[in-house]
C-alpha cells in the first residue's frame, strides 16, 4: 500500500553576494503544490542581477505512520513547515527530498546535511493534521520507581 502523499515543487534561490569568500549562496524559498510528473527538469522562473529562482518539480511529500510524532510536533508550532533536504552539486543546488517531519529533518541535520524549512502551503496543513490525529499516540508516562534511599525519607528536616 502506498503512503498518502501530495505532489510538490521546490523553489530554490541563488543569491549573488558581494563577498570575496562566498560569491553566492543557495536557499529554499518555498514549496508549492505541483502536478508535474517525476523527472520533469528544473527551470529558471525568475532572474535578475542579484538572484535566480529555480523551480524543481516532481517531488512527493509522503506521510508515514512511524513519523507521526514528528508531524505532530511540526503542527504544534504557530506556522508548520515543509523541510527540504538539498545538496550542491557542480555549483548548482538540487533538492533531494521533502518532509513534514521534525524528526526526519533533525536526523538529516545531525548527519551534516543541508536542510531548509519553509512555511507549509495552507492547503496541506489540514491534510497533515488529519493524518497525525489518526496515527499519533503519545507514549504513556511511566511511573518512576524511586530508589530505596528515597523511600521513607523525610525531606523537610
Amino acid at each position: 500500500m502506498q503512503p498518502p502523499s501530495v505532489q510538490a515543487a521546490v523553489v530554490m534561490q541563488l543569491i549573488r553576494l558581494d563577498n570575496r569568500w562566498q560569491p553566492e549562496k543557495w536557499e529554499v524559498i518555498r514549496v508549492v503544490p505541483d502536478a508535474s510528473p517525476p523527472g520533469t527538469p528544473a527551470s529558471v522562473v525568475y532572474e535578475d542581477n542579484a538572484r535566480v529562482e529555480w523551480l524543481h518539480p516532481g517531488f512527493a511529500l509522503s506521510l508515514h505512520r512511524d513519523e507521526a510524532e514528528g508531524y505532530f510536533l511540526n503542527l504544534s508550532t504557530p506556522r508548520p513547515f515543509v523541510f527540504v533536504h538539498w545538496r550542491e552539486e557542480q555549483g548548482r543546488a538540487r533538492p533531494c527530498a521533502v518532509t513534514a517531519s521534525y524528526h526526519e529533518a533533525a536526523r538529516l541535520l545531525d548527519a551534516g546535511e543541508p536542510v531548509d524549512g519553509v512555511p507549509m502551503p495552507a492547503e496541506w496543513i489540514e491534510w497533515l493534521r488529519d493524518f497525525a490525529a489518526i496515527h499519533y499516540r503519545p507514549e504513556p508516562k511511566k511511573q518512576r520507581i524511586r530508589p530505596p534511599s528515597f523511600k521513607g525519607a523525610r525531606r523537610d528536616e
